[in-house]
C-alpha cells in the first residue's frame, strides 16, 4: 500500500511538474505528447473583415484538432496555442509535430483546418474562396473553445500561424479586427514566414507582442514590407520581434526541396476603417471570389520561390519561439 502511495504520489508530482514546466529554450523539443482528436466548434465565413463586424456570414462548423496539455487539470489549467496551417493545407509533418511537442511541454494546442471545414477544392480554389476573415473566424472560435474549458487558461493561450495562416496570425494583433469578431484577443501571435501584403490604415494594437520569423531566402518575404506592417503595429501599442533565418520557405516542414512556381509578395493591400481590403495600384475592393482572383492575379509573381526543411534551424526558431512564448504562456510566479 505504501508502494502504491508512493507511486501515486510521484504521478501526480510529475503532472503538475509537467502542467508548469516551460518550453525548452534549447535542443530539440519532445515528440511524445499524445495524439489529438477532433471536436465540433461552431464559427462562421466572413468573405471579408467587414462581413465579421455586420455579422453577414454563414455559420459553420471549424474543424479543429485538440491536443490537451500533459498534466493539465481544472486544478492546474494549462497555457494554449491555436495553430493555423498554410496554403498547402493542414500537414502532419508541422502542425502535427508542433502539436504534439507543445502538449509534452504543458502547453494545450488546437489545430484549425481552415481549408476542411469549407470544402476548399483545389490549391487555387482554396486561396480565392477561402479567405483570411474565415481563418481569422476559426481561430478566434477555436480560441474561445480553449478559453471555456477548466483545464485551460483562457489569459495564457497564443496564435501561431505558417505562411497563409502566418498572415493572419499578424492581423489578429490589430484592435479593428479583434473588434470586428466581437472576440478576445490573444495574449501572444507568432508568424512563420508570412507574407506581407496588406496595410490597415487603423494601426491600433491589442497590446500583445508578436514575434515575425523568416528566412532570407525567402522570395514570398518582401523584408521591407514586414518591417512596415511591425512598425505599424508597434506604432499602434504591441511590441514586435523580428528574426531572420537562412533558410528556405517552410524551413520546419519535411520533403524535397523544390521551387513553388508563384508567390504574392508583390501585392499591396490597404485594409480601411470600413474593414474593406483594397488593392492600392487598382482600388478594387475585395467582396467576392471574382474580385479576390483578379486583384491576386494581377499582382502574381511567377519567378516562384525556395522552399526546403532545414532541421538545424527548426531547433533554432523553436528555441526562439519558447524565448518569446514563455513570458506570456509561463509569467513569473504563475
Amino acid at each position: 500500500m505504501i508502494f502504491r502511495a508512493t507511486l501515486a504520489s510521484v504521478a501526480l508530482l510529475l503532472a503538475v511538474a509537467s502542467a508548469s514546466a516551460q518550453l525548452a529554450e534549447s535542443g530539440p523539443w519532445p515528440a511524445d505528447g499524445p495524439s489529438g482528436e477532433r471536436i465540433a466548434v461552431r464559427s462562421t465565413s466572413p468573405f471579408a473583415l467587414y462581413d465579421a463586424a455586420l455579422g453577414n456570414a454563414p455559420a459553420t462548423e471549424a474543424r479543429v484538432t485538440f491536443t490537451p496539455a500533459v498534466g493539465a487539470s481544472a486544478g492546474k489549467p494549462s497555457p494554449a496555442v491555436v495553430l493555423l496551417h498554410g496554403a498547402g493545407g493542414v500537414s502532419s509533418a508541422r502542425e502535427g509535430r508542433y502539436a504534439r511537442e507543445f502538449a509534452a511541454q504543458g502547453v494545450a494546442v488546437a489545430v484549425v483546418d481552415v481549408f476542411g471545414a469549407r470544402n476548399g477544392g483545389g490549391f487555387m480554389q482554396r486561396l480565392v474562396n477561402v479567405t483570411e476573415a474565415m481563418a481569422l473566424a476559426d481561430a478566434f472560435a477555436a480560441r474561445d473553445w480553449l478559453a471555456a474549458r477548466p483545464d485551460v487558461d483562457g489569459d495564457r493561450i497564443a496564435i501561431i500561424g505558417f505562411s497563409y495562416g502566418g498572415m493572419s496570425a499578424t492581423y489578429a494583433a490589430y484592435r479593428q479586427v479583434v473588434d470586428a469578431y466581437g472576440a478576445q484577443p490573444f495574449a501572444a501571435h507568432v508568424a512563420f514566414y508570412g507574407p506581407c501584403i496588406a496595410r490597415f490604415e487603423d494601426v491600433t494594437a491589442t497590446g500583445a507582442p508578436l514575434l515575425m520569423l523568416w528566412g532570407e531566402q525567402d522570395a514570398i518575404i518582401d523584408p521591407d514590407e514586414c518591417i512596415a506592417t511591425a512598425a505599424d503595429l508597434e506604432r499602434g501599442g504591441s511590441a514586435v520581434e523580428i528574426t531572420r533565418y537562412d533558410a528556405r520557405h517552410r524551413w520546419d516542414g519535411r520533403g524535397r526541396n523544390w521551387r513553388a512556381p508563384a508567390h504574392i509578395a508583390d501585392c499591396r493591400f490597404r485594409v480601411g476603417r470600413d474593414g474593406a481590403a483594397r488593392d492600392e495600384n487598382t482600388f478594387f475592393v475585395m467582396d467576392g471570389p471574382v474580385a479576390r482572383a483578379a486583384m491576386l492575379g494581377l499582382c502574381l509573381n511567377r519567378d516562384g520561390y525556395l522552399i526546403g526543411a532545414d532541421e538545424a534551424v527548426r531547433e533554432r526558431s523553436n528555441a526562439r519561439m519558447a524565448q518569446f512564448l514563455n513570458p506570456v504562456l509561463f509569467p513569473p510566479g504563475d
